[in-house]
């Protein structure tokens, strides 16, 4: 078990160093083994995890849910109607509070800020499930997917992010690429570039780990000889619908679709998306801007979405085992 994760909190990806990635990332594949061989131990028995929920979700809670359960703990969802977190009581009191009552909070919701303050003052282990600015245990998943689908060194992986790079995603995948000496693009126009406070902690890890940073408005470029093409939704969770036409108007040339994923050169290359994806018209968003502005997909085509170069699914289910191997590693006996 990684010792040097015991009792810490995973806000974002730069609270780790490549180290102990490789050590989360082991114990997770050493979990996932276990669950499938069916030879899996209960290390979080008497373990109670509270689960702030102010963002909705179907893949972050039911991880946290399940991994909590494979393990023997318990868990506390709170959806924005069950706490009073940052209304009726201050951040700092909603901490000290839980951390009283349980041995690790888990927050999903729009500010960075609130994740850290609860680390501040709970004084026991947060973990971060999604704010506007990072998405760290999605990153554990991705990386873990990788890993599995390219089963090489990871200097010599590479993968290509297209679409809003200012996003959690965007910003979560530049930081974990570099952080792990990956060969990192992020292919995007440059209005939705990261932001330099991002850019620069990267520039740092790259040079530190010999990774390879490529920031271009060229999708051709980004996705050439790449070994994984990433993609979200091309507008994030809580912005204005009314930011749809213009962001459709910058990234309707970062759709990915069969000739993008040819444009790799790599027959190999495989398709990851963190979810959920506009790639039909089986949403009531998708039909709402398909009247707009006649979309029948967005971010990807459903020909690449349901190719056997799609290994979204997989990334999803690995949300689980890489959420364990944190509780584990963090809580575990």
């Amino acid at each position: 078990m990684p010792y040097n994760l015991r009792n810490r909190s995973f806000l974002k990806l730069l609270d780790f160093s490549k180290r102990d990635l490789n050590h989360l990332l082991n114990l997770a594949r050493d979990l996932k083994r276990a669950k499938y061989g069916g030879y899996e131990v209960q290390r979080l028995r008497g373990k109670n995890i509270a689960l702030i929920f102010e963002k909705p979700s179907t893949r972050t809670r039911c991880a946290f849910e399940i991994a909590a359960y494979d393990q023997g703990a318990n868990v506390t969802y709170l959806d924005p109607a069950g706490s009073h977190l940052g209304r009726k009581e201050s951040i700092k009191d909603t901490a000290r509070v839980l951390g009283r009552m349980y041995h690790a909070i888990e927050y999903r919701g729009s500010s960075q800020r609130v994740a850290e303050e609860l680390a501040k003052w709970s004084g026991v282990p947060v973990f971060n499930g999604l704010t506007d600015e990072f998405h760290p245990t999605q990153m554990a998943a991705d990386l873990m997917t990788m890993r599995e689908h390219a089963p090489k060194p990871w200097h010599d992986i590479s993968y290509c992010y297209l679409g809003d790079g200012r996003s959690n995603m965007g910003n979560s995948l530049l930081i974990a690429g570099c952080l792990m000496g990956m060969d990192v693009r992020i292919a995007a126009p440059r209005s939705l570039w990261p932001d330099e406070e991002h850019l620069d902690p990267a520039r740092r890890l790259a040079e530190m780990y010999k990774a390879r940073l490529t920031l271009t408005e060229d999708p051709l470029e980004g996705v050439r000889g790449v070994d994984f093409i990433h993609t979200d939704v091309w507008l994030s969770m809580g912005e204005p619908p009314e930011y749809w036409e213009q962001r459709i108007e910058l990234l309707r040339g970062y759709q990915v679709n069969a000739g993008l994923m040819a444009a790799s050169g790599n027959e190999r290359v495989r398709f990851m998306h963190c979810l959920p994806a506009f790639h039909n018209l089986d949403t009531d968003v998708a039909r709402e801007i398909h009247a707009r502005f006649g979309l029948e997909a967005m971010e990807v085509t459903d020909e690449v979405f349901e190719s056997p170069a799609a290994i979204q699914f997989e990334q999803a289910e690995n949300r689980v085992h890489s959420i364990k191997a944190l509780l584990v590693a963090t809580l575990g006996s």
